[in-house]
């Protein structure tokens, strides 16, 4: 979601080292030195993954979520600290040097990033920016397929069970292979939506380079408001999102994506999508549910998405006819 930023911050300063802090478990991506960025391994739970963020000064930090992360870039020596206003308490700021307000219109918040830097906002991404990263091999479907992710970092994300698998046969019956994928701890919920095996199931036992490349030879990729939805927007691979809780608007293609093959598929307006707060600022025009499954006894926003629907924004895409 921060590809825009990095692109901006490429065209303005082509000769500048750029190094961004990732979690480790996503170095892998940044292999291919997208946009020239050095990946920067940090966990906040970890400190022996500070040391690198202490060997040398930085001239200029962003910070463009949460700006208790400000103190972090105070800490490696950054001359110069940028993040967005408003942020709740107040200390959190205190190390910070030039604050940026929020935009007052409704923006994707990949385009919101980018705002950080003044100027105009970075040329729309192609295929090919973000290099494909280095993989180890496994055994691919044959093409084509469809890549099925169902698993959400919250279970008010998930679609219903047998919507998936009606979604699977009807893309079955159009040619297309369905291939299963969720998290390394989503193979439970795999065999629960499919107990007869009709299809693959293989995306919980990759990695997430591996996952890259299953998603990047796909003809199709479905899930719901998750990072798998953000690679295929990276793969240029045609994608239907499913937003429940979460806002099309917010995290949908926005600017910098808008020539992906990408729908977004959404109920509009949905009563309890009513939140108001991104990184803890109330933005007026934000439309979201933040809401945990204690607060939230069935999702929905997700429910009231169609099988339907997901086909017709498939074919939208142009991958099978209608």
């Amino acid at each position: 979601m921060l590809a825009p930023l990095l692109a901006k911050l490429r065209a303005r300063y082509p000769h500048a080292e750029i190094a961004m802090t990732v979690r480790p478990s996503l170095v892998p991506l940044f292999s291919g030195l997208s946009y020239g960025v050095r990946a920067i391994a940090y966990d906040p739970r970890d400190a022996a993954t500070l040391g690198p963020l202490f060997e040398a000064s930085f001239d200029l930090a962003f910070v463009p979520g949460d700006n208790r992360y400000s103190w972090l870039a105070a800490g490696a020596d950054a001359r110069w600290i940028v993040a967005f206003e408003g942020d709740r308490p107040g200390y959190k700021s205190w190390p910070v040097d030039e604050e940026r307000p929020f935009p007052a219109k409704p923006m994707a918040w990949s385009d919101i990033a980018a705002t950080l830097i003044e100027g105009p906002p970075p040329p729309p991404y192609k295929p090919g920016d973000w290099p494909a990263p280095d993989a180890a091999p496994f055994q691919r479907p044959p093409p084509p397929y469809v890549v099925l992710h169902v698993e959400a970092s919250t279970p008010l994300k998930h679609w219903e069970e047998r919507k998936w698998l009606a979604l699977a046969a009807a893309l079955s019956e159009k040619g297309l292979a369905p291939v299963w994928s969720a998290g390394p701890g989503g193979e439970e919920m795999l065999r629960r939506i499919d107990r007869e095996q009709m299809f693959e199931a293989l995306g919980h036992r990759l990695d997430l380079a591996q996952l890259w490349h299953l998603v990047a030879a796909a003809a199709l990729l479905v899930c719901p408001d998750t990072s798998v939805a953000h690679m295929g927007k990276l793969t240029f691979t045609p994608t239907v999102c499913l937003f429940g809780p979460s806002s099309a608007e917010l995290f949908g293609r926005g600017d910098f994506w808008r020539d992906a093959p990408f729908r977004e598929v959404t109920v509009p307006d949905f009563p309890c999508r009513d939140q108001r707060t991104l990184f803890k600022r109330r933005i007026e025009w934000v439309r979201r549910c933040q809401r945990t499954p204690a607060e939230c006894a069935e999702p929905r926003c997700m429910h009231a998405i169609g099988v339907e629907q997901v086909l017709a924004a498939a074919a939208s895409l142009g991958v099978y006819a209608r």
